[in-house]
């Protein structure tokens, strides 16, 4: 019997139809999704820095680099999972533009060298801070989207001195079905 219904399913045309008619919105939702520029994407290099202002609207954050350049901030709101950095030289010309907030960035974190400062360059203000007064370290903590797919966190942990002594990364509790009724 198990056969039998298994080589008759092929042949209802009502089946066929709505597998054509599946494969094509998921094709059409692929290519969609693909077309969709992110606010990091599509900025030249070497463009002036006023072409991404009038897109994006004015900075939320702006921090100085080293190198005489600046850095221009636009996290989201409200849970900040992105944020759109662009790096602009002293003469106003956008040197890079990219998400911060993903974790081959997080990772250029130096433990033990980096300070509050270097994060709050890199990264922006956290989304939520806090005190452990048994381990003597204050924790910043930015909430991100990994592979577009999950939610995560990710904390620095700072010594008294403001040094970077330790990362961690964990998946995000407040989009998490069966954990939301704890907090």
């Amino acid at each position: 019997m198990f056969n039998r219904l298994s080589s008759v399913a092929p042949t209802m045309p009502g089946l066929r139809t709505a597998r054509g008619a599946l494969t094509v919105l998921v094709c059409a939702g692929v290519v969609t999704l693909a077309g969709c520029a992110q606010p990091w994407q599509n900025y030249q290099e070497g463009a002036d820095a006023s072409t991404i202002v009038a897109r994006l609207g004015p900075p939320r954050e702006v921090y100085d680099l080293p190198n005489g350049g600046k850095r221009l901030m636009w996290p989201t709101q409200p849970m900040g999972e992105t944020t759109t950095a662009a790096d602009v030289d002293a003469s106003g010309k956008i040197v890079n533009v990219r998400q911060v907030l993903q974790p081959n960035e997080f990772y250029r974190a130096e433990i033990g060298k980096w300070t509050r400062d270097d994060v709050l360059v890199n990264f922006g203000r956290p989304v939520e801070t806090n005190y452990f007064p048994l381990m003597k370290r204050e924790v910043w903590t930015y909430r991100y989207q990994e592979d577009n797919v999950w939610y995560m966190m990710y904390s620095f942990y700072f010594d008294n001195q403001g040094i970077l002594r330790l990362t961690q990364k964990t998946p995000d509790p407040l989009h998490d079905p069966d954990r939301r009724n704890f907090f």
